[in-house]
């Protein structure tokens, strides 16, 4: 056992390793063709001409690099496009420079990809001092906002010179909104639309949807002016326009005068708005076509256009790299504080076959990194920051591609042209090759054969009709079966031609599916064939393992000690025998008990009886006493053995007198039971005594600590009263007075 074990180790191993070595092969064997094969990732194309075994498809060119390389396929022949450097078509490094800023590098750079192969590269970033911004002041203007006008006006200049300390060139810009001047939104009646406060004390601007109050300039005090002028308008419901503002104020990128620099929008309100659809409640029903429609007096009356959605508004914003800060009354002095804080690096227009995912740095925290569809980093100032930047493919590109990868709110981004490698580089196809029969152009190892010819090596001539090729693979197809050459072979000219261990006409035997026997296909002592083992050197049985030797089966000089065969080198015994060389008896008692019973019986017993009953052993009767192995009716033992000679021997003697056993044992169990039971009553009675006797005596001392006492219950009432007469009293006061003597 131990030394098949020891066989079977190294088999294991070495099929576990192959398993490891080509366990992509499901992955990879599914592709005909070399341009196939390396779309998938991690596999290779063989083009080694003479690669194939026979009955082997073009299929089987496309594995794993380990795997070809095991099968002995040449280095220089494996096809396995790596990683392609990327090409820095313009890399400046980073700078403040007024005449040159960088601040986003690199600028363009083109890339090769391989499908299902992630490409890295680093995008870094830094913020240069003193770089120009454009920051545009978005104010909602209805009467919710009342209470907040004034400090909104007095921080619109702490917002001016929070901005200078950050860069010298500032321009700022000034807008309000209120909502749609029509119902339901805006009153229509007469006095409410000059006056649209909701009491007749104030005194209130007619509503509008959007104004440019004060386009991008770089003079503070025109700010300053615009920004107090302002007066507090309203309307009937609580959302306002201000996604028709917003849409307004990226949109006109002329008359709002925006430039090519850090842009920044601040949105402020106290309230929601309305978005796509809303509109319709007051019968506009065309969606929002993202023009400019501010009149030449900078105002937008939002009558021919609905709402647009917040989407919308998002892309907008995007594609005009504007970054938008939403700002509530109670907190809008820090998110003003933190204007340029947040970093986020995000792409557009990225083929749909790519994916494109980052992982940030920020600050030198590497520990933090994870892909994510944007990078984004915050609490950012002058830091320089890295982004890693994951490129992968999940198809091929018709035609190399360019997308951008921008930074929200600054008008610099990275170009990035991407191709993908989707065809083999196997040189010049050769026409007409010896390979393919001069019948086809060999390319990558593979043969294309010429119109007229078929097979892997294009060595079958096709026939006029039509279908002449149906046919012919037909004739590689078993009866009723779909299989063409059992999935074993390949069909070629209509005859199978079977891949490594398979055979027959249909390629249907496997030669490798006979059993295995101390770790080797039919016992190593013959061969496979159709799945069955066809045994040499007059080895016999399923997997060759009968030997035709007997050495093993002799004892001494008798063949399975006369009671058995020899099969296969080992002893098959007679019925009534055991062991390796039958030489053990089974129930060997029961075997001769007939045969004891015989010899016996009273008087002389018949002599052919007993041959009978006895098997014709060797019966012989001992001297005198003896206690043999077996008994029988508890007056005779006997022994039965093999001799040398192969036959039974048995031996009988009387039994030695000696008291019954079983009796003894419940004699002596029985007393000994009794005898517990009564030591436990007798502990049990001493124990109780003595429990006994301690509370006597706990009683007697007891009865001595106590002091008795009369005492009356208090409670007590007696049976009886006695009354006096107070007269009857008296009376014999003085009659006692009376009989006292005088003296």
């Amino acid at each position: 056992m131990m030394k098949a074990v020891l066989i079977a180790l190294p088999v294991l191993f070495y099929c576990l390793e192959q398993r490891f070595i080509l366990g992509k092969e499901p992955l990879c064997q599914s592709h005909s063709s070399c341009s196939e094969c390396i779309r998938s990732p991690g596999c290779a194309w063989c083009r080694q001409m003479d690669f194939l075994k026979p009955g082997e498809s073009n299929e089987r060119r496309c594995d794993s690099p380990e795997a070809l390389k095991a099968r002995r396929c040449k280095e220089d022949h494996v096809i396995n496009p790596g990683e392609h450097p990327l090409t820095y078509v313009k890399n400046s490094d980073l700078s403040s420079d007024r005449e040159n800023v960088v601040q986003l590098k690199p600028q363009n750079i083109n890339i090769t990809l391989r499908v299902g192969v992630p490409h890295e590269f680093t995008v870094e970033f830094k913020r240069a001092k003193g770089y120009p911004i454009d920051l545009y002041y978005l104010m909602d203007l209805s009467y919710s906002m009342k209470d907040d006008l004034e400090q909104i006006k007095t921080l619109g200049q702490k917002i001016l010179k929070k901005l200078k300390d950050i860069t010298e060139t500032v321009r700022i810009g000034f807008g309000s909104f209120v909502d749609k001047e029509m119902l339901p939104y805006v009153s229509q009646v007469k006095s409410r639309r000059q006056n649209p406060c909701p009491n007749r004390i104030d005194t209130c601007q007619p509503a509008f949807s959007f104004k440019n109050v004060l386009p991008l300039t770089q003079n503070a005090r025109d700010f300053e002016r615009e920004v107090s002028k302002q007066k507090i308008s309203g309307n009937l419901d609580a959302p306002e326009a201000g996604l028709d503002a917003i849409m307004q104020a990226v949109v006109c990128q002329d008359k709002i005068r925006w430039g090519d620099v850090t842009r920044i929008l601040v949105y402020t309100s106290d309230d929601t708005f309305h978005m796509a659809g809303d509109g319709r409640l007051g019968g506009v029903f065309q969606p929002h076509n993202g023009q400019c429609h501010l009149s030449d007096q900078g105002s937008y009356n939002g009558k021919a256009y609905d709402y647009p959605s917040v989407g919308h508004v998002s892309r907008v914003l995007q594609d005009n790299n504007i970054q938008l800060i939403f700002a509530v009354t109670e907190d809008i002095y820090p998110a003003y504080k933190n204007l340029s804080s947040t970093l986020v690096l995000e792409q557009e227009g990225a083929p749909k076959e790519l994916d494109v995912s980052y992982a940030s740095t920020c600050k030198g925290n590497q520990a933090d990194i994870e892909w994510k569809t944007k990078g984004e980093c915050q609490n950012i100032k002058h830091e320089k920051i890295t982004f890693q930047v994951r490129l992968n493919a999940s198809a091929c590109l018709k035609e190399p591609q360019t997308f951008r990868i921008k930074m929200q709110g600054i008008n610099e981004e990275v170009k990035i042209t991407v191709d993908t490698e989707c065809h083999c580089n196997c040189g010049v196809p050769e026409k007409d090759s010896k390979h393919c029969n001069s019948s086809g152009t060999l390319s990558c190892g593979v043969c294309s054969c010429d119109e007229g010819y078929l097979g892997q090596r294009c060595e079958c001539v096709q026939q006029s009709d039509a279908d002449s090729t149906a046919n012919m693979v037909a004739s590689c197809r078993p009866d009723n079966s779909l299989l063409v050459c059992s999935e074993h072979g390949t069909c070629e000219c209509g005859k199978c031609v079977c891949q490594g261990q398979f055979s027959g006409k249909f390629c249907e035997c496997d030669d490798n599916s006979c059993e295995y026997r101390n770790g080797f296909l039919c016992n190593g002592k013959g061969r496979c064939k159709c799945g069955k083992c066809i045994c040499s050197n007059n080895y016999t049985g399923s997997a060759c393992d009968c030997s035709p030797r007997q050495d093993k089966c002799f004892n001494d000089k008798w063949l399975c000690s006369g009671q058995g065969k020899c099969n296969c080198n080992r002893c098959q015994c007679n019925p009534g025998f055991k062991g390796e060389h039958c030489s053990v008896l089974i129930n060997d008692c029961m075997l001769l008990k007939d045969c004891v019973a015989c010899h016996m019986e009273v008087g002389i017993p018949d002599t052919n009886v007993c041959a009978i009953r006895c098997l014709n052993a060797t019966v012989s009767r001992l001297e005198g006493t003896h206690e043999l192995h077996c008994t029988y009716q508890d007056t005779v033992s006997y022994d039965v053995k093999l001799g040398d000679d192969g036959k039974i021997v048995l031996q009988y003697a009387d039994l030695p007198r000696s008291v019954d056993k079983t009796t003894l044992i419940i004699s002596i169990s029985v007393s000994g039971i009794i005898l517990i039971g009564i030591i436990i009553i007798i502990i049990y009675r001493c124990l109780v005594e003595l429990y006994d006797i301690r509370e006597y005596q706990n009683f007697v001392k007891a009865q001595k600590q106590t002091e008795w006492k009369e005492v009356q219950n208090p409670l007590f009432k007696g049976a009886t009263t006695t009354v006096y007469n107070p007269l009857h009293m008296k009376h014999d006061e003085n009659e006692k007075e009376l009989s006292e003597p005088i003296i």
